[in-house]
């Protein structure tokens, strides 16, 4: 039995496999292009720490695939349960995966406003524009507090389900800690917070012991996996080649210190480069995950000639062979691991690096999931050449 309705980001595949990388392939099924149907409740979900999810909504019931059966019973049932508000209510429609005009949303939600008022009850409708209200929209007109409500349609073209949102991403939230940092650098690249949570969460699974997490970044740069780690209250572990990077995140993570509540207790940021370092912890201590992005190599804005290219590609999988070879001498068997690694757009498809050819040799098992292909999970934007693949593995 579904109980939950996850609403996915800009690339679904990403949100599907943290979902599954948390509660398990059993829990979740897609459900159209954007969501997925859990099995949990929403209430059990700890949404906070989900990069790959934009929205949390409990199933209230099973709708028509017409648009004109899903209004008369919005305009039928709305009015019995807002029986129950106590106050003036607020509330929106959001609709994903049905073939509906925004103004016949818009139209629909008005009947619905009339029959509330006619009811007895004071209502506000929040105006639509789109398809879906946006986060600041629903953040803003508190859709998902006491007396609010922000109700989703979503079909995969045979069911539709009427759900009603729990939970948003808080987008000023990501913002505040990415851009208000006191240190970022775009020569570095910058990876989103929202990225970094998904990277800790395919690299973290499910504990299967009491022990405390202690997430190990290599490459850590300025931080950012270490600042959410934090925040999901686990120990970390940083090292950056570059003692400018090791400065930088220790000033923002003290910066974070100042402004986050968290609870992790132990915290080491030193120099060190991850093709030789030696890595100082004792795995009876801690539930060890390594969790980062790995140098992606040169920037690009264009595709080069192909002799460049393979020359970029050389060295950075020269370093990523070597990086890994070390980490693999001095990790536990069973440890887990997802590294954000560079990939690069060709002309017709993704170029990857070719020391995922000897995992096997270098002591790993590559994760696979149950519900999103390993070509799937890259983060990347419309024109980028250099984008991010997620390699979840685990040590032999």
């Amino acid at each position: 039995m579904f109980q939950t309705i996850a609403i996915h980001g800009r690339q679904p595949a990403l949100g599907r496999a943290e979902l599954e990388s948390l509660h398990g392939a059993d829990a979740l099924v897609p459900f159209g292009d954007q969501a997925s149907l859990l099995t949990v409740e929403s209430s059990t979900v700890d949404f906070s720490r989900l990069g790959g999810c934009i929205r949390l909504a409990r199933i209230l019931n099973e709708l028509p695939n017409t648009w004109s059966e899903i209004e008369k019973y919005l305009v039928s049932k709305t009015p019995e349960h807002a029986e129950f508000i106590d106050g003036k209510l607020s509330f929106g429609i959001s609709v994903f995966g049905l073939s509906v005009a925004p103004k016949k949303i818009a139209s629909t939600a008005l009947s619905v406003k009339k029959a509330i008022k006619k009811s007895g009850h004071s209502v506000r409708m929040v105006p639509h524009t789109t398809t879906e209200l946006n986060s600041a929209s629903v953040l803003h007109n508190k859709l998902t507090h006491k007396n609010g409500w922000e109700l989703l349609i979503v079909s995969d073209g045979k069911k539709t389900y009427l759900a009603q949102t729990t939970h948003i991403q808080d987008i000023d939230a990501y913002a505040a800690r990415d851009q208000a940092r006191p240190h970022r650098d775009a020569k570095v690249g910058m990876l989103p917070p929202k990225l970094a949570q998904i990277i800790i969460n395919l690299g973290v699974g499910q504990p299967k012991n009491d022990k405390q997490t202690l997430i190990l970044d290599p490459f850590c740069g300025t931080g950012v996996v270490l600042q959410e780690a934090m925040l999901m209250d686990y120990d970390i572990y940083g090292t950056d080649l570059v003692p400018r990077m090791i400065q930088y995140s220790i000033d923002n993570l003290t910066w974070l210190d100042q402004r986050y509540p968290h609870t992790g207790d132990y915290r080491r940021i030193e120099v060190g480069d991850a093709t030789t370092a030696t890595w100082s912890f004792d795995a009876r201590d801690w539930n060890i995950v390594v969790a980062g992005e790995t140098y992606l190599g040169q920037p690009l804005t264009n595709l080069p000639p192909s002799d460049h290219l393979s020359k970029i590609m050389h060295e950075v999988n020269q370093l990523h062979h070597k990086f890994l070879r070390n980490l693999s001498a001095q990790i536990p068997s069973g440890t887990r691991i997802c590294l954000a690694i560079p990939t690069w757009r060709g002309r017709k498809e993704f170029l990857h690096l070719s020391a995922l050819d000897y995992l096997e040799d270098l002591g790993y098992t590559r994760k696979s999931f149950t519900h999103v292909a390993d070509e799937d999970l890259i983060y990347h934007r419309e024109g980028q050449v250099v984008g991010r693949e997620l390699l979840v593995l685990q040590k032999r």
